[in-house]
């Protein structure tokens, strides 16, 4: 794949570039909001909005239209008609006839009303399977296609440094490779269904001060090319993601949508990009406004051109007036244009827009049908971590059984979905419009399982606010049950509306409100607790975790979508044991974030600090209903620098469940040119085992997983020892080592970066005595 030679701007669209003025270029550069009102869906709309009529802003053609389906409820039938009809006059009516571009939010589905609601990203870190990834994206692109959508905003690539920032919701991991794996699944899954995927955002967005949303990022040219950039380069070399976005930060004092060292240098000339960069919503004029770089839009605009942003979004706030203006005065700046102008037609080419002639809107389309619900329950079963078992789960289903439901997240749809799904991000302004598809919350699952079971429900209180009232009915409830399921956890919305997500960055990682005080209230009932985390960040939960006031259970879900509901009450069944890991390090405080378990010595605990950052689950950590042994790593005793290195292990279910484990290979390389994590995870593999049967998982490991950054910062792979194990990020169940020999190798665009994993199943055995999965 990587001989394929870069595409060459065709003559078709050298010829159209060719008829143009300077205005109809310029609209091709810029979309247009139609649906923009008050519901605030993007950063500082309000202050942003422009007061463009369409027909005006159209005269000259179009390069996007924004959110068509996702800004306000619309029907997808009688938008797609409208829609068709648009691009009709677009194509019939202006003087070059070039249909726009329409782009929508795909984060977690289709951000459409009626459109299924997946798990939100950490659910897919959690799951550690890409491979179900990358279904799921086929079938939201599917549906955007047939809606005539051509660019998703998604995947969020954003590597989580501090909890705290309230977008972690949108990301997938704290692991650089993980988020790199998934999100490049996610980029080849939407993109099979002609629908362009769109990385963001670019770069070093998540790592902003103090977690504070848009705040300035102090990371060095190491940590980027280590932590930051590798999920993009992956996305954009194995995955071949045709459009980038940029990120809101500066980095150093240089806000990214004005640096080519990112834009060009780095995605461009040296990985061969060769799609389009999208701005984030507003970014262009951010720069004046903002950032305070430019004096005007019109010298934000140039210096985003330059820096190599191609399409302003989401409305032509910069690369229209105020940079024809300047182009005036500095007519030079006409070759940044034509370089953008070019990359967009070139991109509508590819779209097949140049020749589409919207005969035949569709009559029917089913957004959330059988396919999309089942992907949907699968990954939300597969995200579902076990963070806390003291033999109280699974519940069984015994008649008679008597469960005391409680929690503001028990009852409704909302608790079970992220700041990105249309639910909370737009249908939050329109209370009056259904949700318009099944989203059974946990009560309603619960019920449906446990039929035979007694059941009562009392909220107790909500997830945000200081109301103990409902805590006597709570309370009471449990004292006549023989366990109580207390679900708790965040409410996602945007820019002060919710706990968790755009805007809504925090300063403790408590749990919001009083959902506390609820849990340790029921438990002093003596009734035993289980303890359902739905939320769009890891909290700090020691209180429950460990010591005198822990709970009998707790299960962790990140947002696990439209069948959360479906799919936990199994789990806490039996039905169904628990498969998902920890995409993210379940803190201790606030006060030691940021936090990543890819840190050096120095960044971890010692007897030379007094402030303890471990988190009290690591990276990787997950119980389940069996327990899993691991045996006879496997490991050459050198290994080229430049090639591949061959680990295997094998593991065994030592418990009388079947169940998932997986299965994750770690490194440590000490003693280079520049300091390295004191672990890192180079694969993993899900893997589905009987009661004791085994499996041999073999790993194929690319050296240049355990590249750094040298002293001139390019990535290289350096001999030396390596220190390998099997287990999680801080449990070294089986270890081993080998020495890389040969001369240091500097990685190469053509060296593979995903390990590639399988496993070789023996024939199921009888079980043996169970070890204990309690924690």
């Amino acid at each position: 794949m990587f001989d394929e030679p870069t595409p060459a701007v065709s003559d078709r669209v050298r010829s159209l570039h060719g008829e143009m003025t300077l205005d109809e270029k310029l609209a091709q550069l810029v979309g247009f909001w139609v649906d923009q009102g008050d519901d605030i869906v993007a950063p500082l709309q309000g202050e942003m909005a422009t007061s463009t009529l369409y027909t005006d802003a159209s005269a000259h053609g179009l390069g996007h239209l924004t959110r068509v389906y996702g800004t306000r409820p619309v029907d997808p039938i009688e938008r797609a008609q409208w829609l068709w009809s648009e691009q009709k006059r677009l194509r019939e009516t202006s003087r070059l006839g070039i249909p726009a571009i329409v782009h929508e939010e795909c984060l977690t589905g289709l951000a459409a009303w009626q459109a299924a609601t997946f798990p939100t990203p950490l659910a897919w870190g959690a799951a550690f399977d890409p491979t179900l990834v990358a279904e799921m994206a086929a079938v939201i692109g599917g549906s955007m296609r047939e809606l005539g959508i051509h660019q998703g905003l998604a995947p969020v690539l954003d590597v989580v440094r501090d909890p705290r920032w309230g977008r972690v919701d949108e990301c997938i991991s704290e692991d650089p490779y993980v988020v790199g794996v998934i999100g490049t699944a996610y980029v080849r899954g939407l993109q099979s269904q002609g629908v362009h995927a769109t990385l963001k955002h670019f770069v070093g967005y998540s790592g902003s001060q103090a977690g504070r949303n848009h705040a300035p990022v102090h990371a060095g040219p190491r940590e980027l090319a280590d932590v930051y950039l590798p999920p993009f380069e992956m996305a954009v070399i194995e995955g071949r993601a045709r459009s980038v976005m940029n990120s809101y930060a500066e980095i150093d004092g240089l806000p990214a949508a004005a640096t080519p060292a990112y834009l060009t240098d780095i995605l461009r000339e040296r990985w061969g990009f060769d799609g389009v960069t999208v701005a984030d919503y507003f970014s262009v004029a951010f720069l004046h406004t903002m950032h305070q770089l430019a004096p005007g839009r019109g010298e934000a605009a140039a210096l985003a051109l330059r820096a190599g942003v191609d399409v302003e979004l989401p409305t032509g706030d910069a690369y229209t007036a105020p940079l024809r203006e300047l182009i005036a005065q500095h007519p030079e700046l006409v070759a940044l244009v034509d370089r953008a102008v070019l990359r967009v037609l070139s991109q509508k080419e590819e779209l097949g827009l140049l020749d589409e002639q919207f005969e035949t809107p569709p009559t029917v389309i089913d957004l959330d049908s059988p396919t999309h619900r089942n992907l949907a329950r699968r990954l939300a079963e597969e995200s579902v971590v076990l963070l806390r078992n003291d033999a109280l789960l699974p519940l069984g289903a015994a008649p008679g059984l008597r469960i005391a439901v409680s929690g503001p997240n028990a009852a409704g749809h909302a608790a079970l979905m992220g700041c990105y799904s249309f639910a909370n991000h737009v249908l939050a302004h329109h209370p009056e419009t259904p949700l318009g598809f099944d989203a059974p919350s946990v009560l309603d699952g619960i019920r449906e399982r446990f039929a035979a079971a007694e059941i009562t429900f009392s909220a107790g209180c909500a997830v945000e606010g200081d109301d103990r009232s409902g805590f006597a009915a709570a309370i009471a409830d449990a004292k006549d049950a023989d366990v109580a399921v207390v679900v708790v956890g965040d409410s996602a919305g945007l820019f002060g509306r919710g706990t968790v997500g755009e805007g809504n960055d925090v300063s403790s990682l408590d749990l919001p409100g009083v959902q506390r005080d609820l849990v340790t209230a029921i438990a002093a009932t003596g009734t035993p607790v289980a303890m359902v985390v739905l939320s769009g960040r890891p909290y700090a939960l020691d209180w429950a975790l460990d010591g005198p006031d822990a709970v009998g259970a707790i299960v962790q879900a990140f947002f696990p979508g439209e069948e959360g509901g479906r799919a936990l009450a199994p789990i806490l069944a039996g039905d169904v044991s628990p498969s998902g890991r920890l995409p993210v390090s379940l803190p201790r405080s606030a006060g030691a974030q940021p936090y990543s378990y890819l840190h050096p010595l120095l960044g971890g605990p010692s007897e030379i600090t007094t402030a303890n950052s471990t988190p009290v689950r690591p990276f990787g950590f997950g119980l389940s209903y069996t327990s899993f042994q691991y045996t006879d790593l496997s490991a050459p005793e050198t290994a080229p620098t430049s090639g591949e290195l061959g680990v295997s292990v094998t593991v065994t279910n030592t418990g009388k469940r079947g169940a998932t484990d997986v299965v994750q290979l770690y490194a440590h390389t000490p003693y280079r040119s520049t300091t390295r994590p004191v672990a890192q995870l180079i694969g993993f593999e899900r893997v589905a085992l009987e009661p004791g049967q085994s499996a041999i998982v073999t790993f194929d490991v690319p050296s240049g997983r355990l590249a750094a950054a040298g002293l001139d910062l390019v990535r290289r792979v350096e001999p030396g020892e390596v220190e390998l194990w099997v287990g999680t990020a801080a449990d070294r169940a089986t270890s081993g080592s080998t020495t890389l020999v040969g001369e240091a190798h500097d990685v190469a665009l053509s060296d593979r970066r995903v390990t590639q994993a399988r496993s070789t199943l023996s024939p199921a055995a009888q079980p043996v005595p169970e070890l204990s999965a309690t924690n």
